[in-house]
């Protein structure tokens, strides 16, 4: 499940982001509480409270005091559009420069991809 290239931590607030982009997780929902998730893959429960925390600081997850945990309302949509930054930053925009160093035209690059949605 976890692996060496990032904290567990980090992993843990990556899974369940991934969860609620995909809709495995709904706005609204209760996730697990940390102890039922630090039990479940057998990690410290700081390590998987610290991951929660970092979720309640981004606005993905809302607590409810005696009750636990719940995807904030707005959660997919905040993370939709982070998501979409990023892939255009880390994915479009590099296409872009490589596509203009060897001498692609921008329109080819467009029909290849509309190619493929066909």
């Amino acid at each position: 499940m976890f692996d060496d290239r990032s904290p567990i931590y980090l992993q843990i607030a990556d899974q369940i982001k991934n969860d609620i982009v995909t809709g495995a997780l709904a706005e609204d929902e209760q996730v697990m509480s940390t102890n039922q998730y630090a039990a479940f893959y057998r990690i410290n429960p700081a390590t998987a409270a610290k991951g929660f925390a970092q979720l309640v600081d981004e606005g993905v997850l809302y607590k409810k005091r005696g009750i636990g945990m719940f995807v904030s309302p707005n959660a997919r949509e905040l993370l939709r559009g982070g998501r979409r930054d990023a892939f255009f930053a880390d994915v479009v925009d590099p296409m872009i420069a490589e596509a203009r160093a060897v001498g692609v035209p921008l329109s080819e690059v467009v029909r290849y991809i509309q190619k493929e949605e066909q």
